[in-house]
């Protein structure tokens, strides 16, 4: 939020630089995000006057003599005005000067002429009409006859000023405003505020006609009507123009700019109906109905739900409350009456409709972070009072105030100052906590006992909810933060650090991954339907039992997922799409899942996913990566083809599996969901792109430790190679466990060769391994390896019908 320092002036009496008050207000809560001096671009730029104009024989230029005061009464400057004249008052940047645009101005011939600076108009400063009046004006800005030349041309336009821009936290609603930050300018600088003005007075006509109704008060506890006639339609005056212009803010009409003042100083969100514009003079504040619609002023139109609260004229919807005033009532130059509304609404539905209808405004921003009654009443009071100020308008007796009933004053408690001290860990003086209160307009009575107190907090403070904690905020953000004496808790220890024995395993994964040459991705935890129908994921598959989200931010992010693939497939495709045609990315991340009722948070379980492209990747270096993680805890796998993975091509691809326990999947990305991908087809057809998703817990069950002694034996493994036909069907996995199943000598056994012709017969193929026999007390003889051989190619014509070749 924008806060002019000029403006703050208006209400306190404030006698410190604005670098010190930035201070001031980080000390007490208020993060400045910056603070912007608006003059900073400018320098070396006076006033400067005109004594001498003649025109330049064959051009449009002007030699103009320039009167600078104390830096040159003579100076000769050209320039292409159309409007200079001798006598003129104009902004004159002299020689090495600058101007916003990091332009910087230098003494050089122009067409031949010397000119030692330039004339300046108001756009070339930064102005604009609201800021300066003739700042719009083609040619120079003319400034008033009464400048002294030579005088700093910051101080006399106005851009001498220095705007605070403001965070304010979603707890803090009341300092949505020019006044709210006021109000802890004068708390923290222990000085009186002093209020904008609100009085007015009503003539006696009354509309019998106009009446106001609220039909959802769960939606509108508060709003507020005020017929206003007699309109005359005008120009704001130059004081309000230049301050909705230091916030940003254009200036449009009198009126108009009335509704934006009040809601950047009050924090009240106005809005004005023509009267002319409505069928009835029955104001309805309903829910919409479902499918109603409704143009907003800046022309778009959307289609409601009875989620969404609007304003009606006892037929259509003539605003969408707390978003947009509706096209069909919007304030012209004709209108002649209007109804001023000021009015209180639920934040959260506010949020939700704004966020839903992708129509976040000004007044949305104000009211989603909430909006008091007293903020409301105020509004309304300091609206009217503008419009009696400008002279814009008659106010007449027709008000209306319709209220849920919610209580007029402020938060009732006790608190007791002890308690408060105890909270902060200090010793803060009675004196001081009572000073505090007050300077922050609570109303505060000590009780006899010296620590109880009776404590109203202001009605606009609809923040402070449990007493003491909150006051303690209160109390130590005056008092100063600096105050507080670092201790331990009552029950903290010190402890050496580091990481728990389930993260340091999670990092040894990481480690081993990125060593096999992963990158780490990190994503949401959200995606939508579309990616798992992306997967081509059955609708009654586990993994269409998602938790759907009831707000969501996009209609991309609408369930928490059940997968990490279409996470990293995501990834994936970005990547190709900014042509980076190859890389590798891991993500070890929570994968969610419904609890069992909905009052209980989802089930989280950890998921490790691989994700592997390019040219040069395959089916066997991802499964490369994934030995060596199991290798890093002690594991080894065995595989088999995969079984109802639907996103996975189905002839290169496998199920990972420990002991009879199937822990994950990895394989090349089916051909199907690969040419749906939105990529260019002639990049699509030739995507090589490898998945891997594994059960984080499964995989941690099955670990042993990585590292276990085993003496070296004194004798030599033995290796002999066998070249084996088995049907085309017959998985590697397979024969190799059955190799181990048939001989417990046999150690590593290594596929070398795969080899398919007519000779080794249709439907047939050549396997080619080198096993390794691992003698254990003594040195195997030939013998030995011919029995285990033979054992192992008995067992392996038994079970899988495969024969030596």
């Amino acid at each position: 939020m924008k806060v002019p320092f000029s403006w703050l002036k208006q209400y306190v009496d404030i006698d410190v630089t604005p670098e010190i008050l930035q201070e001031k207000l980080f000390s007490c809560g208020f993060e400045v995000e910056e603070l912007i001096y608006m003059g900073a671009e400018i320098s070396k730029v006076v006033v400067g006057v005109v004594t001498e104009a003649v025109p330049q024989e064959g051009t449009h230029l002007h030699i103009c003599k320039v009167d600078c005061g104390p830096y040159g009464h003579d100076i000769q400057i050209s320039t292409g005005a159309p409007n200079v004249y001798v006598g003129m008052h104009t902004p004159a940047a002299l020689d090495g000067a600058t101007l916003p645009g990091g332009i910087t101005i230098k003494a050089k011939p122009l067409r031949g002429v010397e000119s030692n600076g330039m004339l300046c108009s108001g756009e070339e400063l930064g102005l604009n009409e609201d800021l300066y009046p003739g700042a719009e004006v083609y040619g120079l800005l003319d400034l008033p006859k009464d400048t002294v030349p030579g005088d700093d041309i910051r101080k006399v336009v106005g851009l001498d000023e220095y705007i605070f821009d403001i965070s304010i936290t979603a707890n803090r609603a009341d300092c949505q405003s020019i006044l709210g930050i006021a109000r802890e300018v004068a708390a923290v600088l222990g000085k009186p505020l002093k209020m904008p003005a609100t009085d007015y007075t009503t003539t006696d006509y009354k509309d019998p006609r106009l009446s106001i109704t609220v039909e959802a008060p769960d939606l509108c506890p508060r709003y507020m009507g005020h017929y206003v006639r007699n309109i005359t339609w005008g120009t704001s005056p130059r004081w309000m123009r230049r301050q909705l212009a230091l916030c940003g803010l254009r200036s449009i009409s009198n009126v108009v700019d009335i509704t934006n003042y009040v809601m950047l100083e009050i924090g009240q969100p106005m809005h004005a109906f023509d009267m002319s514009t409505l069928e009835s003079c029955q104001i309805i504040v309903r829910r919409a109905a479902e499918g109603e619609t409704i143009t907003t002023l800046d022309g778009k139109e959307f289609t409601l739900t009875p989620q969404n609260l609007v304003i009606c004229d006892g037929h259509k919807p003539v605003a969408l409350a707390g978003v947009m005033g509706g096209l069909n009532s919007e304030i012209t130059e004709n209108t002649t009456q209007l109804l001023f509304e000021s009015a209180k609404f639920a934040r959260d539905n506010i949020r939700k409709t704004a966020r839903g209808l992708g129509q976040n405004t000004d007044a949305s921003a104000h009211y989603e972070k909430g909006v008091s009654e007293y903020t409301t009443e105020l509004g309304m009071a300091r609206a009217l009072h503008l419009i009696q100020e400008l002279n814009c308008g008659e106010i007449t007796s027709s008000e209306f105030d319709v209220s849920a009933g919610a209580s007029r004053e402020g938060k009732h408690f006790s608190a007791r100052i002890s308690r408060i001290n105890a909270i902060l860990g200090i010793e803060v003086p009675t004196d001081a906590v009572l000073d505090i209160l007050r300077r922050l307009d609570f109303q505060v009575e000590l009780q006899p006992d010296g620590d109880t107190m009776q404590v109203v907090a202001p009605r606009w403070r609809e923040d402070i909810e449990v007493g003491e904690p909150d006051l303690a905020e209160e109390v130590i953000r005056e008092y100063g933060y600096e105050h507080i004496t670092p201790t331990f808790l009552k029950n903290a220890t010190v402890t050496n650090g580091g990481l728990n024995p389930d993260q340091q395993r999670q990092a040894r994964a990481k480690n081993t991954v990125c060593a096999q040459g992963f990158y780490e991705a990190i994503t949401l935890a959200f995606y939508a339907d579309a990616d798992l129908d992306a997967l081509h994921i059955a609708a009654d598959a586990p993994e269409r039992n998602v938790v759907r989200i009831l707000n969501p931010l996009t209609s991309n992010l609408t369930i928490m997922r059940p997968l990490l693939a279409p996470s990293l497939l995501n990834v994936v495709v970005e990547n190709l799409k900014k042509g980076n045609t190859a890389g590798r990315l891991f993500e070890l991340a929570n994968v969610y899942a419904p609890a069992e009722t909905v009052n209980q948070l989802p089930n989280e379980t950890l998921h490790l996913g691989l994700a592997a492209f390019g040219e040069k990747e395959d089916f066997f270096a991802l499964k490369g990566a994934i030995e060596a993680l199991g290798a890093a805890f002690g594991v080894t796998f065995d595989y088999r083809r995969a079984q109802n993975t639907p996103w996975l091509h189905p002839g290169i691809s496998a199920d990972i599996l420990c002991g009879d326990e199937k822990i994950g999947v990895f394989g090349k990305l089916a051909n199907d969901v690969t040419a749906e991908l939105k990529l260019p087809k002639d990049s699509r057809d030739n995507q090589k792109i490898f998945l891997a998703e594994i059960d984080w817990p499964a995989l941690m069950a099955h670990r042993r430790p990585a590292l276990r002694y085993a003496p070296i034996s004194e004798f030599a493994s033995v290796a002999r190679d066998l070249a084996l036909v088995a049907d085309e069907e017959t998985a590697c996995g397979d024969i190799i466990a059955e190799m181990h199943r048939a001989c417990p000598s046999l150690g590593d056994v290594e596929l070398f060769d795969i080899y398919r012709s007519e000779a080794v017969g249709e439907g047939k193929k050549s396997m080619a391994f080198t096993l390794h026999f691992v003698p254990a007390g003594k040195a195997l003889t030939p013998e030995e390896i011919d029995r285990f051989v033979k054992k192992i190619l008995g067992n392996l014509k038994y079970r899988l019908n495969v024969e030596i070749r």
